[in-house]
């Protein structure tokens, strides 16, 4: 079983698993995506998706922007912007709305409706799958004849450690 096949129990920030295969198991499945979709997964789009995979919580553009400079791929708004809005169109990455940052998919590929557990303290992002057809949100638009199209879930909260760490 890969990482990533272990999410969908325990979302993967805030479980202990094997960090380096977890980047390197979804880059490589981001990779098999672009390759049957066609689509270019770039030197600095690649670099963008990794530094999202190893950090494992949301980053705003202007730090991958600085990461980006760090790893030598230049320091222009644009480079970051360019490759965030590919990830995020082609659902390599979710943007997080409430902290206006952004964090690599755990399920590169896969139609699926997030939702994103968000520490208040280290900004630690964990994502899970959601079933917004089935519950309340579901019930409430089929009996209005509203079609759900899209969902983003935000909950914020403490994270295992941080809440460990102060007690509660």
């Amino acid at each position: 079983m890969t990482s990533r096949e272990g999410s969908a129990s325990a979302p993967v920030a805030f479980s202990d698993h094997d960090h380096a295969a977890c980047v390197e198991d979804t880059l490589a499945a981001a990779e098999e995506v672009c390759a049957e979709r066609g689509l270019r997964l770039t030197p600095v789009r690649r670099k963008v998706l990794e530094l999202l995979l190893q950090e494992h919580r949301a980053l705003g553009a202007y730090a991958i922007l600085d990461l980006l400079r760090d790893a030598g791929f230049g320091s222009q708004p644009p480079v970051a912007y360019r490759a965030l809005d590919f990830l995020v169109k082609n659902g390599f990455v979710h943007k997080i709305e409430r902290l206006n940052a952004f964090v690599a998919c755990v399920h590169p590929g896969e139609t699926h409706s997030p939702a994103f557990m968000i520490c208040r303290k280290c900004d630690a992002v964990a994502e899970a799958q959601s079933t917004p057809l089935k519950g309340a949100l579901g019930a409430a638009a089929r009996s209005t004849g509203f079609q759900i199209e899209r969902t983003v879930v935000e909950a914020e909260g403490l994270c295992p450690d941080c809440a460990e760490a102060s007690g509660s």
